[in-house]
Parts: structure tokens; C-alpha cells; sequence
């Protein structure tokens, strides 16, 4: 399996981040040609420009394609390309800073027995507070998980499953230079709810058996 990120990128700690998704290309080596695992990355560029990379087995894209476009059949390579890009752009929705939805570019996809497409992405915003994506690409294959990597310079780099437990979906806040899942967070304060809500209930249980207790022991005296 070879993992590359299209687009030269001058920066010391992009370099650093590639060399991490590169190590971690080499953890996945197992799945690289199962149909329900791929990898989403979306990195950044010099000039604020992004590049967004799909990486999954060929049998993965033609599943897909084949489901979407059974009326439409492929002939040629050229049209299977063209269904491939435009699967995932109706499937493939990212928002930034609770803003709008930003918009796919410059598609290009390299055929193989893992298969590549490389976006360009453009108007993502400098300053980044929070990042949403949502990946249904491959919803048609049973259980498939994607991992999403986010190369952001100057931050720690990311990585994420989203699968059908999550909705395929994944909200990010930036906290200190490092994207958190809200999930997660939201996890946290239910917990704490839950703690809360039964001490209340043990406590009005308790309240209750008392109060049963004092009536009756007031009922047997003469």
C-alpha cells in the first residue's frame, strides 16, 4: 500500500505530519484492501490551501458506483472516474466554523487496486474553531469505517473513526491547538448527569424509607 498526499508542502511540521500518516498507512496495511475500511485525510497546504486525499480498495468505489448508477451503467475507465467524483461529492460534506458547507475542487482520481481521490479544498477558513465531517461514501457496504486525518500546521496532529455508530459523522472543536470530538465531551457531561441523577434518587429513597419507618414505629406506640 503507498499513501501519499498530492502537493509539496514546505513546512517543517507538515513534513513531520506526513511522516506520521505514513506510519500510520503502515498500521492499517491490513485492511488497505478491504471494502468497508478507507482513509480520509484533508491536509494543509502552504497559502491556505487544502488537499483532501480518499483512500480505499477499487472494489469499495465500484460497489458504490454500481449501486448509484445501476440505470447509468459505465463504459470506459474516463466514466467511471467522473461517477467516483461525483459520488463523493454528494456524500462527502465538510463545514467549518459552523459556517457553510465548503465545496470539492479540482478532482482527481488514480485507478488502482487501491484506488486515490485527491481534492483540492478551497475557502476553508484560517482560523479554525470548529470542523464537522460527514463521510457516507461507502454507506452501502456493511460495516464500513473510514479514519479521518487532519494535518493542521502549528496543531497536533488528528485522527478519527467515523462508522455507523457515530452516523458517520464527526464534530471538532478546537481547544489549545488540538481538535477535540464534541461527542466525547458531551459523553463527559451526560456521565456526570447520570452520577448526579442517582445520588438524587438514592437520596429520596432513603428520605422515603424513613419517613415509612418513623410512621409506623409513631403507629405502634399506645
Amino acid at each position: 500500500m503507498v499513501c501519499t498526499v498530492l502537493m509539496p508542502i514546505n513546512s517543517i511540521k507538515m513534513k513531520k505530519h506526513i511522516i506520521t500518516f505514513a506510519l500510520l498507512c503502515f498500521s492499517i496495511l491490513g485492511f488497505a484492501h478491504n471494502p468497508d475500511a478507507s482513509t480520509l485525510v484533508l491536509a494543509e497546504q502552504k497559502n491556505n490551501v487544502w488537499v483532501l486525499q480518499i483512500n480505499a480498495s477499487l472494489t469499495a468505489f465500484q460497489q458504490e458506483v454500481r449501486t448509484h448508477y445501476a440505470d447509468t451503467p459505465y463504459k470506459t475507465p474516463e466514466e467511471f472516474q467522473e461517477m467516483v467524483l461525483e459520488h463523493i461529492k454528494n456524500n462527502l460534506h465538510l463545514f467549518f466554523n459552523n459556517g457553510e458547507q465548503i465545496s470539492l475542487d479540482k478532482g482527481v482520481v488514480k485507478l488502482g487496486h487501491e484506488t486515490k481521490v485527491i481534492f483540492e479544498v478551497l475557502n476553508i477558513p484560517a482560523s479554525l474553531e470548529s470542523v464537522v465531517v460527514q463521510n457516507t461514501i461507502f454507506k452501502d457496504i456493511s460495516r464500513n469505517k473510514s479514519t479521518f486525518l487532519l494535518f493542521k500546521d502549528g496543531f497536533e496532529k488528528s485522527n478519527f473513526t467515523l462508522s455507523q455508530s457515530n452516523d458517520h459523522t464527526v464534530s471538532l472543536v478546537v481547544k489549545e491547538n488540538t481538535f477535540v470530538e464534541v461527542v466525547q465531551q458531551e459523553a463527559t457531561s451526560s456521565s456526570k448527569y447520570v452520577i448526579i441523577i442517582l445520588i438524587a434518587v438514592i437520596a429520596i429513597a432513603f428520605i422515603i424509607q424513613q419517613f415509612v419507618f418513623l410512621k409506623k414505629k409513631h403507629k405502634k406506640k399506645p
